[in-house]
């Protein structure tokens, strides 16, 4: 099982930085081993300003060799405030991409299964089986979940490469790639900040019981796992 490597920085815009540039390392890696470079993109506020940031490295990335796809999506149109679509192309880095290098799950969809079906084989027909994502980008939430793949749901067993979520938050109805997904990334690295989420952190890095954490599953059978946390995430209750 793949160990966690823990970096812990001053601030968010230190992560932010950070992220980039591990972001950009892992792109030239995957482009001269393989030609071209698959990353899946977390919501979230803490992403965002990563995304940003390599928005802003246009002369330091390979843009045309990308292919964005996301980890998760909420069920609403991607104009809505809550679409993961939406925060990316408002970071601006999906307008340095050609339309058919950003593969978006589309939240609104009416048939749920039907488009995590969809997105399934295109992700294969991609990436082959199993299908390698070369880095995933995923955030921590308080109660341990990651994606939207939330404690005590069926997401969490679900077989293939992606499925349909449940939040107990609105909205609820989700679509998200499956844990298995997840296992088969190259690198998968998580973006933590906030002191709401020490506990949760804690938890999932070993410091107590890590429970149905859902994120505390995620172990790439062959990959790097990083966790990249600003430090008032480490520095509330439940330290690690």
């Amino acid at each position: 099982m793949t160990e966690a490597s823990l970096r812990v920085f001053a601030n968010a815009e230190e992560l932010a930085r950070a992220a980039a540039d591990l972001t950009l390392a892992n792109a030239r890696e995957a482009i001269v081993a393989r030609g071209s470079f698959h990353l899946a993109l977390a919501g979230g506020s803490t992403p965002r300003a990563t995304y940003a940031e390599l928005a802003r490295r246009g002369p330091d990335a390979s843009f045309d060799r990308w292919h964005a796809w996301f980890g998760d999506e909420r069920c609403v149109p991607p104009d809505d405030a809550d679409s993961n679509h939406r925060l990316a192309a408002a970071s601006g880095l999906l307008a340095r991409l050609s339309p058919t290098q950003v593969h978006r799950l589309r939240g609104e969809a009416p048939e749920r299964q039907r488009e995590a079906e969809r997105y399934e084989r295109e992700l294969v027909t991609e990436l082959g089986l199993p299908p390698r994502l070369d880095l995933v980008l995923l955030g921590l939430g308080a109660d341990g979940h990651t994606a939207s793949l939330f404690p005590g749901t069926p997401a969490l067993e679900a077989g293939g490469w992606v499925t349909v979520g449940r939040s107990s938050t609105p909205p609820h109805d989700r679509l998200t790639l499956t844990l298995s997904t997840l296992s088969e990334a190259r690198h998968v690295l998580f973006l933590v900040a906030g002191k709401d989420k020490a506990p949760a952190l804690a938890r999932v890095l070993g410091a107590g019981d890590a429970g149905d954490s859902p994120a505390y599953r995620v172990r790439p059978r062959s990959g790097t796992l990083l966790w990249f946390a600003e430090r008032s995430a480490i520095s509330g209750p439940g330290r690690p």
